[in-house]
């Protein structure tokens, strides 16, 4: 896909311009959050939203890995599913 421009919101904005621009706003700083995980956040460009680059193994830590992924997007799909009310 080439190169892709970084999303608005974790762009850093040092500059009055910047903030102006929009950069960094309503960036949400994960580690504020329960798990250190905000479900619906994007950190990909629009254009990748949706694929996933890694898919961890059931052997070794790895399965651990996947289990807590696995409990994370299933808590991501119940905020969807009460936003969605």
């Amino acid at each position: 896909s080439g190169t892709l421009e970084v999303p608005l919101h974790l762009r850093n904005a040092p500059t009055k311009l910047m903030q102006e621009l929009s950069d960094g706003r309503d960036y949400r700083y994960a580690h504020e959050h329960e798990d250190a995980y905000v479900g619906d956040e994007t950190y990909l460009p629009e254009e990748l939203a949706g694929r996933r680059f890694y898919a961890p193994t059931d052997r070794g830590h790895e399965k651990v890995v996947g289990e807590w992924l696995q409990r994370l997007r299933a808590r991501a799909g119940r905020r969807a599913a009460r936003a969605a009310e």
